[in-house]
């Protein structure tokens, strides 16, 4: 990768506040001038390891040169024509993504949350067509799928679900546990289940294989539509293109973003055989969805985890930093466990941690805090062997330091 030079900013330039923000997200007081690879600088020159890639979006990490080329090549092109045409870059990249996860058919949105809302429109529409006036979807205790209304209605965080009711009825809410999942689908007016095979917002819990492929077998014989959240996981994070991989199982909804672009805001609904033949002209839509630039970004994406296997490299070094922090934070009061899988890892502790990113940020490295008490990861998924150490070295210190303090 080409090493850019970049000059220090003067402090004067960077601003950690304004009113011309709705003050809708808590940020920490830094800005970053350029990034490579798996590292950032910020307005004063301090370098900083991302083991958050954008809350798991930058796969590549920063200023990989496949995707600096191919944004700009098209760019230089052709950025937006609208849906009223045909995109051969949309067509290239629905072709690639449906034969890779075994589905038929592509949507392209732009985020994560337009991926959920056509996965709850189409189950909607599925059971209006089979004549049942109020479809329900079970989803799940902990779930996070968007802001939307509807992906709102669909998630079960109260805090962010408060003061935007009346919800959308039809969701039903059980535990993430196949046996109570089974329990409600008997419902007849059930024709849907949407979950996370590893659930990121709620604190990187993960659905156990065995239980997964039970739900696929329940879903066939209830004939309801099997839909699943990777807009997270998917796209090589847990050491497979799709987490559901891991279960040898095809959804028959899948809904992609995140990772998918590398940083380029695209998001993507699959559908299989039995969702196919819902929709008809007309029936959804995106202005931005899947024009030239984004599906030129997110091909370039798809070309550089191929050929370079980062799923390999994920599964590898996520395997690495696991068993790190497991045998360096054994010892440490108030650690409860790591769990997760690739380079999608959780650390949770007995209480609270909100200030630990703040505290990881002073040394050097960039985390977050999921469910109040959970260390998330998600770094680049071209993360080395040598930095992976040193993520582990820095968050076992910043954590070591914190328990200390916290508890005394």
């Amino acid at each position: 990768m080409t090493n850019v030079i970049h000059e220090p900013v003067e402090s004067a330039t960077a601003q950690f506040s304004s009113e011309a923000l709705i003050p809708t997200h808590k940020r920490l007081p830094v800005t970053f001038t350029h990034g490579n690879g798996a590292w950032l600088w910020d307005t004063q020159g301090k370098k900083y390891l991302d083991a958050l890639a954008g809350i798991a979006v930058n796969t590549l990490g920063h200023a990989h040169p496949a995707l600096v080329k191919a944004v700009s090549e098209q760019a230089a092109q052709l950025i937006h024509i609208s849906n009223n045409y045909f995109i051969p870059q949309q067509i290239r990249l629905a072709e690639r993504l449906v034969s890779m996860s075994g589905l038929r058919q592509a949507f392209f949105v732009n985020s994560g949350a337009e991926a959920n809302e056509c996965a709850i429109k189409l189950a909607r529409m599925l059971g209006h067509k089979r004549g049942i006036s109020v479809p329900k979807i079970l989803v799940m205790e902990k779930a996070f799928h968007g802001r939307t209304m509807g992906s709102l209605s669909a998630t079960a965080k109260q805090s962010i679900r408060e003061g935007f009711g009346p919800l959308l009825e039809g969701f039903e809410r059980v535990r993430f546990d196949i046996e109570e999942i089974e329990n409600a689908s008997k419902d007849p007016d059930v024709v849907a289940v949407l979950l996370e095979v590893i659930q990121g917002e709620g604190g990187i819990n993960l659905l156990p294989e065995d239980s997964l492929r039970r739900l696929r077998k329940l879903c066939d014989e209830r004939d309801i539509l099997l839909m699943l959240d990777e807009v997270q996981t998917g796209i090589a994070r847990t050491g497979k293109l799709f987490a559901y991989q891991h279960a040898n199982i095809v959804p028959d909804v899948l809904a992609l973003a995140k990772g998918l672009g590398g940083g380029v805001p695209i998001g993507a609904c699959l559908i299989g055989e039995r969702a196919m033949d819902i929709f008809s002209v007309g029936s959804h839509g995106s202005t931005f969805g899947g024009n030239p630039l984004v599906c030129a970004a997110a091909n370039a994406v798809l070309d550089v985890v191929e050929q370079e296997r980062l799923y390999d490299n994920a599964r590898v070094i996520g395997n690495f930093i696991a068993h790190e922090f497991q045998k360096k934070l054994v010892d440490v009061p108030g650690v409860r466990g790591v769990r997760g899988a690739g380079l999608l890892i959780g650390i949770e502790l007995e209480q609270p941690c909100g200030s630990l990113p703040a505290l990881a940020l002073d040394a050097g490295l960039l985390i977050s805090v999921t469910a109040d008490n959970v260390v998330r990861l998600a770094p680049p998924l071209i993360l080395s062997q040598s930095e992976a150490e040193y993520l582990v070295d820095t968050l076992v210190s910043v954590i070591r330091d914190y328990v200390t303090r916290t508890r005394s």
